[in-house]
């Protein structure tokens, strides 16, 4: 009879578990966004013949290939971006701590089956006399255990199950991190790419310059040595070429600064320099970019799905925190035998049992369970809070790299057109000069222009291929396209 109302009652107490109190998560609704500028994305037209020049127009809606880097066309980016993929330490660590939140939730999960335990004890002893009341020594005997417990923690208020919705949302977060690491690696490999791309041009640039300036001071001493040049002229364009080459040895400790970085990145210690050199005709400017509607940024974006498990595993602490203070309820069982030695044991009148139910109200904690579901619920508005900011952060950073794809051309045009003005106006000042219609000064002046404006056009090319890099992290790179993960990796 006993054992009939327990079931009855584990019955009805598995009914009432369908219930969880706290919020039911539903996911943010995208905004209701049709562009990420004020005006319409128009096409990018070609500069010049050059690297970096050609022109870019925007495919709305066009999927991005998980490979984005491929774009470029540079098999040594490519190669280097595999290996990266492969070697780099915090994706290795991305990737555990995606396997360990899996773990956890499976774990956490274990609360909705019955804890079966089994346990055995074997002893020998003899009690004290005088805790027996014998009159001579205690009796020496055995006593032997053997049980099957059971007990099941019945979830009436979805306690159990808000937990495990939390555990989950968390690995989820953990995904999207994984994500992100992927996305910002790849950025970070190109980004860095480009850039010792642009150094290289920017010494090789110098070096030209250097070589004309050293001509034409070879031009001025000559002028000297006839009379028809000032010690000055000749002093000027000493301290023109040193300035020049002063420059060098800068803009060399920053490519080996880069190549450290790239060499990092690859998962390689500084001395293992990885194979792979960049410069910017070894590189492609996409022509093509494909542009994501604005209701997919929240999609594609893994720091935004990052933000969202965050609210989602806020949604269902609140949950946790809520079902707490509800009523407890625990159903127990347990079988076994015990008898005075081993080989007695489950023999006739040896057999125990029991049943046990407990039910647990939390009356008076002082406070803590109320003000730890006020925590949650001012956790809940923080996420949501942090989701939106997360939200308008990509839009930005979308409409940034729009912004600065736009500028790019612009400044590349005119670094081109400054720059084959002052070669027209260097070349013009040295025929003067040798000639005697000008003075050092104008060939000076001539001779500093040129050089910032070759440099100018080298940063100005490097900008229009990092500024494309940047669009594509900020639509969320095509992760969901990638197909380099290990399996299982980013599974749902």
């Amino acid at each position: 009879m006993a054992l009939r109302r327990a079931t009855a009652g584990l019955a009805v107490a598995l009914l009432l578990a369908g219930c969880a109190v706290g919020p039911d998560f539903q996911r943010p609704a995208a905004p209701e966004q049709s562009g990420y500028t004020p005006q319409p994305v128009a096409p990018i037209a070609a500069t010049g013949n050059l690297a970096g020049g050609g022109g870019q127009r925007f495919a709305v809606g066009r999927d991005i290939p998980g490979q984005w880097w491929e774009l470029f066309r540079s098999p040594a980016l490519d190669s280097l971006v595999r290996q990266a993929l492969a070697a780099n330490p915090d994706l290795e660590a991305a990737q555990a701590a995606l396997r360990q939140a899996k773990e956890l939730a499976l774990a956490q999960g274990g609360v909705l089956y019955p804890a079966v335990d089994a346990g055995f004890s074997a002893a020998r002893e003899r009690p004290s006399a005088a805790s027996t009341g014998f009159q001579g020594p205690a009796p020496i005997f055995s006593l032997a255990n053997a049980s099957v417990s059971v007990s099941y923690a019945v979830d009436l208020f979805g306690g159990n199950l808000r937990a495990i919705e939390s555990a989950e949302a968390q690995a989820e977060l953990q995904r999207y991190q994984l994500e992100a690491a992927y996305l910002s690696l790849s950025a970070n490999l190109v980004t860095a790419a480009v850039q010792e791309a642009s150094l290289r041009a920017q010494i090789a640039t110098t070096n030209e310059i250097l070589e004309a300036e050293r001509r034409q001071l070879e031009v001025v001493r000559r002028q000297f040595e006839l009379g028809g040049a000032a010690k000055s002229d000749v002093l000027a364009q000493e301290a023109t070429l040193a300035q020049t080459r002063a420059t060098l040895p800068a803009l060399g400790k920053q490519l080996a600064l880069l190549r450290n970085q790239l060499t990092a990145l690859a998962g390689r210690f500084p001395a293992q320099q990885i194979e792979q050199s960049f410069d910017l005709s070894g590189l492609t400017l996409p022509d093509q970019l494909p542009l994501s509607l604005p209701s997919q940024l929240v999609e594609q974006r893994p720091d935004l799905r990052a933000a969202e498990a965050l609210l989602h595993q806020a949604s269902a602490d609140l949950g946790v925190a809520t079902a707490n203070q509800f009523p407890q309820l625990t159903l127990s069982a347990g079988w076994g035998s015990a008898a005075n030695g081993v080989g007695a044991l489950f023999s006739s009148g040896t057999g125990l049992w029991n049943l046990g139910l407990g039910l647990t109200q939390p009356v008076f904690h002082g406070g803590e369970l109320l003000h730890r579901r006020k925590a949650a619920e001012a956790a809940l508005d923080k996420a949501a809070a942090q989701y939106r900011s997360a939200v308008l952060t990509a839009f930005r950073s979308v409409a940034d790299a729009l912004s600065a794809l736009q500028s790019d051309t612009e400044a590349l045009a005119a670094q081109l057109a400054a720059e084959r003005s002052a070669a027209d106006s260097l070349a013009l000042s040295r025929q003067q000069y040798a000639l005697g219609a000008v003075s050092y000064l104008t060939l000076l002046n001539a001779e500093r222009t040129h050089e910032q404006t070759r440099i100018g056009l080298v940063q100005a090319q490097a900008a229009r291929y990092a500024d494309t890099a940047a669009l594509f992290q900020a639509l969320g790179g095509g992760w969901w396209n990638r197909s380099d993960v290990a399996a299982g990796a980013t599974a749902e």
